[in-house]
């Protein structure tokens, strides 16, 4: 599979629905590059990197995570360079490092409602063998908002809560309008029940007003106009209201 080039400096490879992998994205710098999210396994990892030096690229200095979900985040083993992500996504990954990857821990958590049957599903796909499964922290996790300089261009890093998951990064390219969100946009699957909390969905569309982007890039889908998802995320508040 190809990177496919978005703006100037922006790429990204696909996603692939077989296996709910997500879109991994790519910034190209004058003095370093940025990868948006380590994807799900060793191979994914290496499908990205494959795919990045084919198109010519230099490999990520950076990898950036939006949030602790294994589809983001299986892949953390098997990047170069550091990784970065909020520090709640840190602390809740430590968590997922004790846990057991058999067929009944997995049943398990389902029970419990520590994880959800549609990870799992996905997760025995990209993992025939569980035993291949490792689970690594990000090296940084930060609590406040930090500024990579690319040097000619500034990614501006948000640690917030979202309807999605409470641990959110959001990643805002400002010289090329482009906003970085992972699964944001989406409602909540552990804490409720695939929907989005009114008052999460509110903090989050106000903040997102708030930045100069042209350009939404999600998880799961192609990346939005910010006309497109300002509506689709409009259009949740008022399901979510009612």
């Amino acid at each position: 599979m190809q990177l496919i080039k978005l703006t100037g400096r922006v790429y990204y490879l696909p996603d692939n629905q077989e296996t709910d992998q997500p879109n991994l994205y790519y910034i190209h710098g004058r003095d370093f590059s940025v990868a948006i999210d380590a994807g799900q396994s060793m191979r994914h990892v290496e499908e990205f990197y494959r795919a990045i030096k084919t198109a010519g690229l230099p490999l990520p200095r950076y990898t950036l995570i939006t949030h602790w979900h294994w589809d983001h985040t299986f892949g953390l083993p098997y990047i170069q360079g550091e990784s970065i992500a909020s520090a709640l996504t840190r602390q809740q990954l430590k968590r997922v490092q004790h846990w057991a990857w058999t067929e009944e821990a997995m049943l398990e958590r389902e029970k419990t409602g520590e994880d959800i049957p549609f990870c799992n599903a996905h997760i025995r796909k990209e993992y025939p063998d569980l035993n291949g499964i490792t689970v690594a922290l990000p090296r940084r996790g930060i609590e406040t908002p930090m500024t990579l300089d690319m040097g000619d261009g500034h990614l501006h890093l948000y640690p917030m809560d979202s309807p999605h998951s409470r641990d959110a990064l959001l990643i805002w390219f400002p010289a090329e309008k482009v906003l970085f969100v992972g699964d944001a946009d989406c409602g909540d699957y552990y804490e409720n029940q695939g929907l989005a909390a009114p008052d999460r969905l509110e903090n989050y569309l106000n903040f997102i007003r708030s930045l100069d982007f042209e350009l939404c890039c999600i998880g799961h889908d192609a990346p939005e106009s910010r006309e497109n998802i300002l509506q689709y995320m409009a259009e949740l508040k008022q399901s979510a209201r009612d």
